[in-house]
């Protein structure tokens, strides 16, 4: 993994994030539509079902996520959850002739990438170890208030894919939420 965040202590509380490549400074906005933000939610479902995934607060934004979550062999979990995710994104992309978007994918994709033709994530998910019960409360809030901060909602309960609302508008609940366990 590329990344200077690492996985310190398996089965701890991290704040993690994964972000789409992006084009000079800006990030490409890839969940603009349902189906893209089902890819995302499908797939934490399979991890928590499948590998034991704990997830605790999670935001997902047009061009990013935001996870609070822990599980053993983090890393690899969410290594393959971009891996798979990154697959169905470009399906959909492919399916919903999004030409403009598979060529910047294509254009920014890492040169040294000589396996595929698309690159959806960067490299790593920079996880912080939450250390603190103060930095836990500050995390919690960051995600809730994401969508917030862009202008997208007035408040994080408006927000349908994130942990402070997790409801669709049949009322149902879009992901299992784990209580977070009694840290510090």
């Amino acid at each position: 993994m590329r990344s200077r965040y690492k996985i310190i202590e398996e089965k701890c509380i991290y704040f993690i994030t994964s972000i789409p490549i992006f084009i000079g400074i800006e990030w490409i906005p890839v969940f603009t539509s349902e189906p893209y933000f089902k890819i995302i939610i499908e797939s934490l479902r399979f991890c928590q079902k499948n590998k034991a995934l704990k997830i605790f607060v999670y935001v997902i934004m047009d061009n990013h996520f935001h996870l609070i979550v822990s599980g053993e062999k983090l890393s690899d979990i969410i290594s393959s959850l971009k891996k798979h995710t990154a697959k169905k994104i470009i399906e959909q992309l492919q399916s919903d002739k999004k030409l403009w978007l598979l060529n910047q994918l294509k254009y920014y994709k890492k040169k040294y990438k000589k396996y595929s033709t698309y690159q959806i994530w960067q490299e790593g998910f920079h996880p912080q170890l939450i250390s603190s019960i103060e930095m836990l409360d500050q995390k919690i809030e960051y995600v809730h208030f994401n969508p917030v901060k862009r202008g997208f909602v007035t408040s994080p309960e408006d927000w349908k894919y994130s942990s402070a609302n997790n409801r669709d508008l049949n009322g149902e609940t879009i992901l299992k939420i784990d209580e977070l366990p009694e840290l510090f």
